[in-house]
């Protein structure tokens, strides 16, 4: 079982919304004295997210299963999460969540996209079973030019 999993629904390698993910992600590890995060990068997964026969998808959708503590990260694009990330977890079964406590992490242009954003993200873990937290994490514009404050801030707050 792995403690903590990261998913990152950027369509694109290395962006700020997965490196972000990725901070808040090594912190709670090390808060709670686990190794590093698995990643989940629907990026690297490319076209073979929409195959559900597909191995790697099928290990991504296994590793997301296994986690206890899920951290979901996505761009606000056209008004939403990314695309890539709901095909994604369209394949999981009902309740594929149960157990899980879901942190979403959203980056956008505006504080009202990304608030918008992080709802839709939550209400889709929610319909899949996650204990989703209170309230995730928005960084926007000027906020992800220094990730790991950004980073370092939530994970304080979500301790108190």
């Amino acid at each position: 079982m792995s403690e903590i999993v990261i998913v990152s629904g950027h369509p694109r390698s290395g962006s700020r919304t997965t490196k972000l993910a990725a901070e808040v992600g090594s912190r709670f590890a090390a808060r709670e004295g686990h190794g590093s995060p698995a990643v989940v990068d629907v990026a690297e997964l490319g076209a073979r997210v929409f195959r559900a026969d597909d191995r790697r998808t099928r290990r991504a959708l296994t590793t997301i299963q296994d986690a206890s503590v899920l951290i979901v990260a996505s761009p606000t694009l056209q008004g939403s999460y990314s695309g890539m990330l709901k095909v994604l977890f369209e394949q999981l079964p009902p309740n594929g969540l149960a157990g899980v406590v879901a942190i979403p992490v959203v980056t956008a242009g505006s504080q009202e996209q990304a608030d918008i954003t992080e709802a839709f993200l939550a209400r889709l873990l929610r319909e899949l079973g996650a204990d989703v937290v209170d309230f995730g994490l928005t960084a926007i514009g000027p906020e992800l030019s220094d990730l790991r404050a950004v980073a370092d801030q939530y994970t304080a707050a979500i301790a108190a």
